[in-house]
């Protein structure tokens, strides 16, 4: 269980909403209950006070009393129950908020190559399906729990007062076996086929999104009819072992349900014999039972909750796997920096996990306000050096210290939000001025004043609504918004014909006035104004 610490920690920071809402919950089964056993009695005293006046006998009955409770037991239950929905639910969007504000701080401080080791479908699965399986845990998992093993020990108490105490440890054995079978033994029984489960659907669910995603590809090829089919053979397997898992679930439940209702037979049983004696009236031998019979469905939600425990225990194991911090601090610091140095690599091997190193012994030193460009093939290892100087790739050896900087990646990310929205990623505090002014430089201020919306049109999904070399320009404006004094640029003018190429880069002299520039490109036409040029081989 020591994978759920993490995820329960976050749970438990909101302890005042978790007992409000535990408490709405206990206060709706305690209500159904009640209103359960009150209806026995009074049906119960109602019959027999019929039967004496059939007979002959005079006897009387308060209808007021009973039948206010079971209106009032009526009405609380439904108050409860709509509360509790509301409530609960706002608790478990608070908690996933939480749990994913997390999940996105941790992997904010994890290396580039770590969030590069899982696919895109691998990701997504992470962030939707894994992330579900833990917002529910208080909900579905924690308070039920809680809350049948209090309602148990109260309606065992209530037999041990309207009883005896042999009759309510009786009672009590037969609800902790119930307890038990709804809980511990269906997670025993269930825990390795469910974590299996879950694997293999994340495992089919990749492999749905990337026969989307290279459908041309497996057509072009003539595979799309034989792939359809491995998709389909996959899915059969995953639904058989749906069906055992589900099989195993309702067969527990089936037990805790029989041993809730032997409980009420013993019970009535037991109150017979009290009957006879002369101890309990006939309406208080019939409320216990029925009592009882109401803890089926406080149970009935434990099964179905405990079978799935295995699942949310593998999610939460992929994500404390895949989604851990780095340990070491992935930005070089500014400290020991010569005067007026912006940057200062001293002997630093770059390389990739398996691979040999794409430089060894590699020493750059850049004064603050200079301008550097760096030339080099592909393959040469222009962005890995980028990575490194940017501190999104870590160094094998050496010592690297840099100010603080912003990066332009080689490859353009746009998010699938507005115009507004992206830019201001750059420059939180941008006015609409100075976004329009970024955008007259970047020759988009005519392109985005003619739309509907202007500074708020939406982009579209990775900035699909815009053309290769808007989108570039775009993040470009981006970075260029950024107050840091240290500019990283990979590629800046990819997807920009040689004419709109010459004005942006002669219109970024202004902007990058005063800052320390490293640019990065295949050829010398494609970098912004340089005072010297780094040339990589390889």
């Amino acid at each position: 269980m020591r994978e759920l610490k993490p995820w329960l920690d976050l749970i438990f920071k909101r302890p005042g909403r978790l007992v409000v809402g535990g408490f709405l919950i206990l206060a709706t089964l305690l209500s159904g209950i009640a209103l359960l056993a009150v209806s026995g009695w009074f049906i119960t005293e109602t019959a027999l006070v019929g039967l004496l006046l059939a007979a002959g006998v005079a006897a009387t009955i308060n209808l007021y009393v009973p039948g206010g409770a079971i209106r009032f037991f009526a009405v609380s239950r439904t108050v409860f129950r709509y509360l509790e929905r509301v409530y609960n639910h706002d608790t478990v969007l608070r908690l996933l908020t939480d749990i994913r504000v997390a999940l996105f701080r941790r992997l904010s401080q994890a290396s580039r190559i770590r969030r590069g080791e899982l696919s895109g479908a691998q990701w997504l699965s992470r962030l939707t399906s894994d992330v579900d399986a833990l917002d529910t845990l208080y909900l579905r998992l924690i308070a039920p729990a809680a809350l049948a093993g209090l309602v148990t020990l109260a309606v065992v108490v209530l037999a041990a007062v309207l009883f005896d105490v042999g009759t309510a440890l009786l009672v009590g054995l037969l609800l902790v076996i119930a307890l038990l079978i709804a809980t511990v033994g269906v997670y025993l029984r269930t825990w390795r086929l469910s974590a299996r489960q879950s694997d293999r659907q994340e495992d089919l669910r990749t492999a749905v999104i990337e026969h989307i995603e290279g459908f041309p590809e497996l057509t072009a090829a003539g595979r799309t009819g034989k792939h359809a089919a491995w998709l389909m053979r996959q899915a059969h397997q995953v639904t058989s072992e749906q069906a055992k898992a589900d099989t195993r679930v309702g067969w527990h439940l089936a037990g805790s349900h029989l041993l809730v209702n032997l409980s009420a037979v013993v019970a009535l049983w037991a109150g017979f014999a009290l009957f006879q004696a002369g101890t309990v009236s006939g309406p208080v031998l019939v409320l216990l039972p029925i009592a009882l019979l109401g803890l089926a469905e406080v149970y009935a939600m434990l099964p179905d909750a405990f079978g799935k425990l295995g699942a949310t225990l593998a999610s939460a194991s992929r994500l404390n796997r895949d989604c851990r911090e780095d340990k070491q601090p992935g930005t070089p610091k500014a400290a020991g920096l010569p005067p007026e140095t912006a940057l200062l690599a001293e002997n630093i091997s770059v390389k990739h996990s398996g691979y040999a190193p794409l430089f060894t012994r590699f020493n750059l030193e850049i004064e603050s306000g200079e301008r550097v460009g760096i030339l080099g093939h592909s393959g040469s290892g222009k962005s890995s050096l980028a990575d490194v100087l940017a501190g999104l790739l870590r160094h094998a050896h050496g010592s690297l210290a840099r100010t603080d900087c912003v990066y332009l990646t080689q490859k353009t990310v746009l998010f699938e939000d507005t115009l507004r929205a992206n830019l201001l990623l750059g420059s939180p505090e941008a006015s609409d001025t100075e976004l329009w002014g970024i955008l007259e430089q970047m020759e988009l201020a005519e392109r985005f004043a003619t739309e509907p919306d202007q500074l708020d049109t939406w982009l579209g999904s990775a900035g699909s609504r815009l053309s290769g070399g808007e989108a570039r320009r775009v993040a470009l404006a981006r970075v260029l918004l950024n107050p840091a004094p240290l500019v990283i640029l990979d590629e800046p003018f990819t997807g920009l014909d040689a004419e709109t190429r010459g004005r942006v880069s002669k219109r970024m002299e202004t902007l990058l006035e005063g800052k320390t520039v490293i640019s990065l490109a295949h050829g010398s036409e494609a970098l912004p104004g340089t005072d010297r040029v780094i040339y990589l081989s390889g």
